[in-house]
């Protein structure tokens, strides 16, 4: 077994569990939050909870919280670049009552939208290893499964593509990340994959404003959402 994995406590991150606040599973991103709250006192430095509308039918899944941004804040996305142009899209197709996240105190509600990330924790370098991203899965299984039929699942990057497909139990070659490419899973659910919003995608034009609204676009259709 790698180091940076370790079976759950008795009675601590179960399966059902959506979310643990908590949880030390992974000795590796344990010590490095204890360092970060050491050197950064006053950030949030833990996991860093979903964040959203609990009866949400669109679920967005990213990567790991970013050291100044939502380990900072405690919220998803919240205090970074990653998260401008995800907050003005929100906005822009109504799914959020303010285009910027700057803070959990900052009024900004979703409405039928709610976001979470692949691992919880902060990771050293913004890279979990396998280990870590297996280790977080259950709580994004537990998401998952409150989702009601005809939701869409949007994975940001490959990482979050493929820790959604696992914790689906459905194999990654018959789904391959694509930017924009939308998936039929067998439960009447979609997922849609985007390129993440993080600094390097949206200012080396890998990802532009229009790619990301297209896949808005694209996801309103299947929830027949207005915007």
């Amino acid at each position: 077994m790698s180091e940076s994995v370790r079976p759950p406590r008795a009675g601590r991150c179960t399966r059902a569990a959506v979310f643990d606040a908590a949880c030390e599973r992974c000795p590796r991103l344990a010590a490095h939050l204890r360092e970060i709250r050491r050197v950064y006192p006053h950030y949030h430095a833990r996991p860093v909870a979903p964040f959203g509308d609990p009866q949400a039918r669109l679920l967005i899944v990213g990567l790991a919280p970013g050291l100044h941004g939502a380990n900072a804040t405690g919220r998803p996305f919240t205090g970074d670049h990653a998260g401008i142009l995800l907050y003005e899209t929100l906005h822009a197709f109504g799914f959020s009552n303010r285009k910027t996240s700057r803070h959990r105190e900052d009024g900004l509600r979703l409405r039928d939208c709610r976001i979470t990330n692949a691992v919880k924790c902060l990771p050293p370098e913004n890279r979990p290893t396998g280990g870590e991203v297996a280790n977080c899965n259950p709580f994004l299984a537990a998401e998952l499964a409150d989702l009601p039929t005809g939701a869409v699942i949007l994975a940001l990057g490959t990482v979050a593509h493929q820790a959604v497909l696992r914790a689906l139990r459905l194999q990654q070659r018959a789904h391959p990340f694509a930017h924009g490419r939308e998936h039929a899973l067998p439960d009447g659910r979609w997922l849609v994959d985007s390129y993440h919003c993080s600094r390097y995608n949206t200012q080396t034009g890998r990802l532009t404003k229009a790619m990301f609204h297209t896949v808005f676009t694209a996801i309103c259709a299947r929830l027949d959402h207005g915007t």
